[in-house]
């Protein structure tokens, strides 16, 4: 019996489409301002999900190359699932966060430069914006980023490897 792929990518993708929604959805309409660590760890995002589409809808014509895609995309959300780890660590305290690490909002305005700096707050990558079930939400990134890892590699694993005839 050969097990598809698919479902596990399309699994990944919807995983990887809600967190980064939520993440947006906090930032646009709940008002959260993010650090700069915490847009570091979207970029596996933006890498990931474009590369999980394009596998999924290649895997039934060139399966070895879909699994390249898989492969590569969950290398990319092991990344951000480790900047959410290192992330939510700095926010409990167990090890410095990064030295350079405040981020704020962006200044759309240069009429009024000086109102703009003097309102704009820095965000700290140590503490955390806020916490959902005792988790911040660097901490739902380490988690969501990493069930999106293993949906990619079992993705990965179970396309085979090719169906042309040698």
């Amino acid at each position: 019996m050969i097990i598809s792929g698919r479902p596990f990518a399309l699994s990944s993708l919807l995983v990887m489409l809600a967190a980064i929604g939520t993440a947006w959805g906090f930032q646009l309409i709940g008002g959260y301002v993010p650090c700069a660590l915490c847009l570091e760890q979207r970029l596996g995002y933006y890498a990931a999900i474009p590369l999980a589409i394009i596998g999924f809808l290649i895997y039934p014509r060139m399966p070895a190359l879909a699994r390249i895609a898989f492969a590569v995309a969950a290398a990319a959300m092991v990344w951000s699932a480790g900047l959410g780890v290192y992330h939510a660590g700095a926010e409990w305290g167990f090890w410095p966060g990064p030295a350079d690490c405040g981020g704020g909002e962006q200044v759309r305005d240069a009429s009024n430069l000086l109102a703009a700096i003097e309102g704009t707050r820095l965000v700290s990558c140590t503490e955390a914006a806020g916490r959902f079930l005792g988790i911040s939400f660097a901490g739902w990134n380490a988690v969501a980023a990493g069930m999106a890892a293993l949906l990619l590699l079992r993705a990965a694993l179970f396309a085979p490897p090719s169906t042309r005839p040698r």
